[in-house]
């Protein structure tokens, strides 16, 4: 991982953001600015792309780049495509009805300077390495298109040291948005949260809460063979667990598949359940080192 991958992974210095909702509706066009910064995010919903509020926003006649987010074919969590414009506005036109048309996308979260312009290659840059985080951290699939190999265009080195900082300060405000696509998991648990286990019959998993979710751990083991109940009653579990297959986080070892990366589970229940199988309480399946549950464990923290 590059250096400036990595420090996305720990902790961020704290900052303050200034919503301001445009047209009045809080769902619709909000203006999303940072402290001590030049850069200034649109986000908007899909059905008010042809509404006056966001077709008239000087800031779609710059130079930025944009993510496209909306659920994906199953119905079973969000797709995303991550694109670039030079300027923003004629690239979202043809995605909402033109020949590039992606009829997937919900919401539209797209990112321009206030200050110094970005130019063509510096939205090349964003655009690049924002499609490597995102199949690196592996927690939304990408649209294909996105697939292609991301080639970042030739920066001099005070103009990428500029876009790392703008980089940054983009993955620091999208999880805010409510985007989680490009966040890797904390590279260990906080202080006050213990390593937990998850037994099966002959395998082992490793986990901890943290601020993402519940992270399985690497080299943690998960079942090859899915109960019936949880085939036939849930099925979102089981797209989950075929996802997690696709991408490359589970991989076949022997009679077991085999986390290849850490990664971070919406609830400790859906990690247990993918870990052994079938339907699980992750509150009660995950111990600590003395057995003790995890529910034993929340129930014990102090108020």
């Amino acid at each position: 991982m590059n250096a400036e991958f990595h420090l996305y992974a720990m902790a961020s210095p704290s900052f303050s953001l200034r919503i301001f909702v445009a047209d009045g509706d809080p769902d619709g066009l909000r203006i999303v600015e940072r402290s001590n910064w030049v850069g200034r995010a649109l986000v908007f919903p899909r059905a008010a792309w042809a509404q006056p509020s966001v077709a008239t926003r000087p800031e779609l006649q710059q130079t930025g780049v944009y993510v496209l987010l909306g659920p994906r074919e199953d119905g079973e969590g969000d797709r995303l495509y991550i694109g670039e414009g030079d300027p923003i506005k004629p690239r979202l036109a043809t995605h909402h009805s033109g020949n590039a048309q992606k009829d997937f996308w919900t919401r539209a979260i797209c990112f321009v300077s206030m200050g110094q312009g970005l130019n063509k290659a510096h939205v090349q840059f964003l655009e690049a390495n924002l499609i490597r985080l995102a199949k690196q951290a592996k927690r939304v699939p990408l649209d294909v298109e996105n697939k292609k190999n991301e080639t970042e265009p030739t920066l001099s080195e005070a103009d990428r040291a500029d876009m790392q900082v703008f980089l940054q300060h983009m993955l620091g405000m999208l999880p805010v948005l409510g985007v989680h696509a490009f966040e890797q998991p904390p590279q260990a648990p906080a202080a006050s949260a213990p390593e937990l286990t998850c037994k099966g019959k002959g395998l082992l998993a490793r986990g901890y809460e943290s601020t993402q979710g519940f992270v399985v751990k690497a080299g943690s083991q998960a079942m090859a063979d899915l109960a019936p109940s949880l085939l036939n009653h849930f099925p979102s579990t089981v797209a989950k667990r075929q996802e997690l297959i696709d991408l490359g986080v589970l991989a076949q070892q022997g009679s077991a598949y085999v986390f290849t990366q850490d990664y971070a589970f919406s609830s400790p229940s859906l990690a247990s359940s993918v870990v052994l199988g079938r339907s699980s309480n992750g509150r009660t399946d995950w111990k600590d080192a003395q057995g003790r549950a995890l529910k034993v464990l929340q129930e014990d923290e102090p108020s």
